[in-house]
């Protein structure tokens, strides 16, 4: 399993907004969310998010679980100037039971779900 790790874990944790896409009957669809909303296990191998609704993206993860992350910030320096990017790939799920929502709702009481993305590759951008 890969990790979030070194820039990217530094990127993760100072981005303002993620882009989440998942892959579906028309293609591919994007979802968004607050970058403060995005936990990173200790390890960096899962990534979990409230939701409320995403009801598209969780239909498209039943058929087919790939998704991709897509964060930045332009607080952490890029390879010729400030800002930095990183995608991270792995395998999502929603759950509306278990630990990975209980997680979830310590900090985000609202979450009707938890999406739960287990990291297996990041690359970076910019």
């Amino acid at each position: 399993m890969a990790r979030i790790e070194g820039v990217c874990r530094e990127v993760s944790d100072a981005t303002e907004y993620v882009c989440i896409v998942t892959h579906g009957p028309q293609g591919p669809h994007l979802a968004g969310h607050w970058g403060n909303y995005m936990l990173i296990d200790e390890a960096g191998e899962t990534v979990l998010f409230p939701i409320g609704r995403f009801q598209r993206t969780e239909q498209n993860l039943r058929a087919d679980a790939r998704i991709q992350l897509m964060v930045a910030s332009r607080k952490v320096q890029g390879t010729r100037s400030p800002g930095q990017g990183c995608v991270i790939e792995g395998q999502g799920e929603v759950v509306i039971a278990g630990d990975d929502l209980e997680r979830v709702r310590q900090k985000f009481p609202w979450a009707r779900g938890a999406l739960v993305v287990r990291v297996t590759a990041t690359s970076t951008q910019l």
